[in-house]
């Protein structure tokens, strides 16, 4: 009996180390990041930048067999701050992400809603990427000279459009290019839509006299010759796009805007630290680098701990900008 006993015993240890153990037996697909079910939320209408980053991201996940299907939903409102309630209550899901950036932190500040990005959990800043000045192709204005000096003489008859409410990153590049081209922020007529999709189609439409956006956003209608580009706010000019800075163009602007994800709060270490691993090889794989590429972002990955501190970096600026534009 002693004999068998210890030949079982034997067997059993012989199993543990030879015998690997079932990973992703639900037929998702991926490695030790791999989460079921996982889930980005969208916190602005779709076609925005916080649309196409989520989109892009998930797909590019899946490409690279990190995980499953990831789910894309939409939860646009208030700048974002009904999508970044609806994460906060979500309290201890490490199945839902959020695609966010400094308009969201934007919107905080300006809606006064009840809760802020630091009762969240901060994962990932993905990409970081200039706005640019556009105007539909029919446009009078052919160069962002002719623009300021409408804008300069008559600021209020010239309405602008963004893709974010005031503080987020559209309406802090308006403004700073209001500031430097000697037109006072608050005469300034700024509209604000809920996302890149409604002011493409408020430009387009002849609502506004031009709009400032992300680059990312309109690559595909700025080759195709229905917008054209009369400066960007980066200090560098942008890949692919035939256009000066704004720098080049006499105005002391350099801006630039960044994208992220953040999570619930009340995750474990474990989850927290899953969900990171999954983003950090999201961001070492093949279909992201070539989507970064594609739509014209600079990386910019930084994770965990980090992030959070630079979260809080960007709160105090925003503020800072706002208070003196006197916005």
């Amino acid at each position: 009996m002693r004999a068998r006993a210890l030949a079982s015993l034997v067997s059993a240890a012989l199993l543990v180390f030879l015998v690997p153990p079932l990973l992703g037996s639900d037929g998702s697909g991926g490695g030790g990041s791999d989460i079921p079910g996982l889930r980005f939320m969208v916190p602005n209408e779709p076609g925005g930048g916080y649309d196409i980053t989520a989109r892009t991201a998930a797909r590019a996940a899946e490409e690279a067999e990190l995980t499953g299907g990831i789910e894309v939903f939409n939860l646009p409102g208030a700048g974002g701050t009904v999508g970044l309630s609806h994460l906060v209550a979500e309290r201890g899901n490490g199945r839902l992400a959020m695609s966010m950036g400094l308009g969201v932190v934007g919107a905080v500040h300006t809606n006064h809603t009840g809760v802020t990005l630091a009762d969240t959990t901060p994962l990932v800043r993905l990409t970081e990427e200039p706005d640019i000045v556009v105007v539909p192709a029919d446009s009078p204005y052919e160069d962002i000279d002719d623009l300021l000096a409408d804008w300069r003489a008559n600021p209020g008859s010239l309405p602008l459009g963004g893709g974010s409410s005031p503080g987020g990153p559209d309406h802090l590049a308006a403004m700073l290019t209001a500031g430097a081209a000697g037109v006072t922020p608050a005469a300034a007529n700024y509209i604000a839509y809920d996302g890149g999709g409604e002011l493409l189609a408020a430009i387009l439409g002849g609502e506004v006299a031009f709009g400032v956006s992300g680059v990312g956003e309109y690559l595909d209608q700025i080759e195709a010759g229905e917008l054209r580009v009369l400066a960007v706010t980066g200090g560098e000019r942008a890949p692919g796009i035939d256009a000066p800075t704004l720098t080049e163009a006499g105005l002391d602007v350099d801006f630039t805007n960044w994208r992220g994800i953040v999570a619930p709060p009340g995750l474990s270490e474990a989850e927290r630290d899953r969900l990171i691993a999954l983003f950090t090889e999201l961001h070492d794989s093949r279909p992201w680098q070539d989507a970064l590429e594609r739509n014209g972002w600079a990386d910019a990955f930084m994770t965990g701990d980090a992030f959070g501190d630079f979260l809080e970096s960007q709160n105090r600026r925003v503020d800072d900008t706002l208070r003196e534009l006197g916005l």
